[in-house]
């Protein structure tokens, strides 16, 4: 397809995409703290060097100095182009990459971050409504009954929606392209659709559209970044649905969002375990009990992207259920969503509450102390996965026996090959009094997965490699450092790498930038262009601007930068970032100034002389 892929459309993939989960696909992941580390791909390796790093989304290998972000991965690893690269990676998203044929057109906002805008914009008006609104009272006599103090409800973000069909629409929807935004972000609805939240029928109304949430407590949801991008509502009358969420848009899927997984980030408490519960009043009961590793998912049964999201954080999840028929049954279709997942080191247990109560409730009567002690001794997943599978079988028969092996054999298969499922099969023999070897035969496991053998060999134009290929490094090389071309690297390259190693140096510039936007060298426009990035967004992040870089004429020099020599350190990076610009600025400024007098000279010489 012609056109250039818009520089918004690849920075919603980036935010979009996670990369450990693009890198896991293709290289078999450990984690290691809060890292990720596995033999390096793109070199001969005993001992891993290849680390991922989850908060800045980015990859780097120690022993070849192969680094950068989710599409410099796949374009290395895959042997493909940039653009194939953004294609593959947006299919994985379930999206189609746009295309665009003027520089106008690539200015604009993409679709998402419309989206992302409007909703941060409705969650401070609903947060202004719970403080200045007419009816507020109700919404914080409620909050105040559940014990929800005002700090909690400012960590969350908590508002509310008034009464009405249109306060939210005539305060964001001023035009039509405005309403089209507040529909596509589910914070209205058309009038003629059926109402979601059980009201009278709107249809006698003059709008196009009326507020979804009325007269409700508003939860924002927010994505791992801080992101509002969705809403969820609990209402204060008789109405129905007693919760009501927004629907899925093109920034919130259910299936993949946690509530308060972000504020359990931003809380500053150190924690090894989540605690999935069921509701919003839930997380935020706990975390007014100073509980704040309480996460919830949003009217869904628990998936398996819930699970990769609370297993990247944590290596121990607690789920929380009551200790009701309706409560056990959800934890069992938890366990099976969970088999797939339980690698080595990781633990999953299940605490059952009394029945008719919840995390809210019960915290509340039993306090902090004892909730977490009941927490410690929740029931292992092992010991949940054959009470039930037990439950009214005569085991002490050999129909009882035979019927457990058959109910727990495919459960078993599932597991992921390591110590973990080989414990659950010991623990399945001696329960059947089989021996665990003719167990295995008798499960017909598929066979293990074969080692990662040398990867396959990156193309000759890969930017990791010198195009030399002399100096490509032998496949039995323990170093593995790749030898690079001599390279000589221009001032606007050390200042791009300086950016990229810090981009909050962006903000401290105090020089006038305007000469660099005479600069015709690819270099310092690309330098201009992720100033301007920094300065424009202050919470710009390094992947983001690589993804930029990945995208320019100059993407295939981006390794370089990554895998020179740190001469210089973290500390004094502002302050060599600022000589280079200036004497930058100042080259482009007296290149400038003798153009213009050599105009001058020229206009002069080609004047007409005066006759007289």
């Amino acid at each position: 397809m012609a056109g250039l892929i818009p520089q918004a459309f690849i920075d919603d993939l980036l935010h979009r995409t996670d990369i450990v989960e693009i890198i896991d696909k293709r290289v078999s992941l450990k984690k290691a703290g809060k890292n990720y580390t596995a033999c390096c791909p793109f070199h001969t390796e005993k001992t891993p060097s290849f680390s991922v790093q989850p908060d800045r989304q980015f990859y780097y290998c120690f022993g070849c100095g192969a680094g950068g972000n989710a599409v410099g991965f796949v374009m290395n690893f895959d042997g493909i182009d940039f653009p194939q690269a953004i294609e593959n990676l947006a299919h994985d998203a379930g999206l189609d990459v746009p295309r665009e044929e003027s520089r106008a057109t690539s200015k604009k906002l993409s679709e998402n971050s419309k989206l992302l805008e409007v909703l941060e914009r409705a969650s401070k008006f609903y947060r202004y409504q719970i403080r200045q609104h007419e009816n507020k009272q109700e919404a914080v006599d409620y909050l105040k009954t559940r014990g929800v103090s005002g700090v909690i409800a400012k960590d969350f973000c908590l508002g509310y929606a008034p009464p009405g069909w249109d306060n939210l629409l005539t305060a964001l929807g001023t035009d039509a392209n405005q309403q089209k935004t507040l529909l596509k972000a589910g914070l209205v609805i058309e009038k003629d659709r059926q109402t979601s939240g059980g009201d009278e029928d709107p249809a006698e109304l003059d709008a196009h559209y009326y507020d979804r949430f009325r007269h409700r407590i508003m939860f924002p949801i927010r994505d791992s970044r801080g992101r509002t991008v969705a809403f969820g509502g609990r209402v204060l009358g008789d109405d129905k649905p007693k919760y009501l969420n927004s629907p899925e848009t093109a920034v919130f899927h259910k299936s993949a969002e946690l509530y308060g997984l972000f504020e359990a980030k931003q809380s500053g408490s150190r924690f090894s375990r989540l605690l999935l519960v069921e509701g919003y009043m839930d997380v935020i009961a706990l975390a007014q009990m100073e509980i704040h590793n309480a996460v919830a998912t949003l009217g869904t049964a628990t998936s398996a992207r819930h699970l990769t999201r609370m297993f990247r954080q944590v290596e121990e999840i607690v789920f929380c259920f009551d200790g009701d028929d309706a409560g056990r049954s959800a934890a069992w279709r938890a366990l099976e969503t969970t088999l797939p997942h339980m690698e080595d080191g990781r633990q999953v247990r299940f605490l059952f509450l009394p029945e008719g109560s919840d995390p809210d409730t019960h915290v509340r009567r039993v306090g902090k102390q004892q909730f977490e002690k009941e927490v410690d001794e929740a029931t292992p997943l092992e010991t949940f996965f054959f009470d039930k599978l037990s439950q009214d079988l005569d085991l002490k028969s050999i129909e009882g026996k035979a019927r457990l092996s058959n109910l727990a054999k495919p459960l078993i298969r599932q597991l992921p090959r390591g110590v973990y499922a080989q414990l659950m099969l010991d623990r399945l023999s001696e329960t059947l009094g089989v021996s665990s070897e003719s167990l295995d035969q008798l499960l017909e496991a598929a066979p293990p997965q074969e080692e990662q053998s040398n990867a396959p060999p990156l193309p000759d134009s890969s930017p990791f490699y010198n195009s030399n290929k002399r100096d490509r490094p032998a496949g039995g090389d323990r170093s593995g450092v790749l030898k690079l071309a001599t390279y000589r690297k221009p001032a606007g390259l050390k200042a791009i790498e300086l950016l990229l190693r810090n981009p909050e140096i962006a903000l401290s510039i105090e020089r006038d930038l305007q000469p660099l936007r005479s600069a015709e060298d690819e270099v310092r426009k690309l330098l201009l262009a992720l100033i301007e990035m920094v300065q424009k967004d202050p919470n710009t992040e390094t992947y983001t601007l690589l993804g930029y870089c990945y995208g320019s004429s100059l993407g295939n020099q981006l390794p370089q930068l990554l895998k020179s020599e740190k001469i210089t350190p973290q500390e004094g990076i502002e302050e060599e970032f600022h000589q280079i610009l200036d004497s930058i600025l100042s080259d482009i400024v007296k290149k400038l100034e003798l153009l213009q007098l050599k105009d001058e000279l020229k206009s002069r010489v080609s004047a007409p002389k005066d006759r007289n």
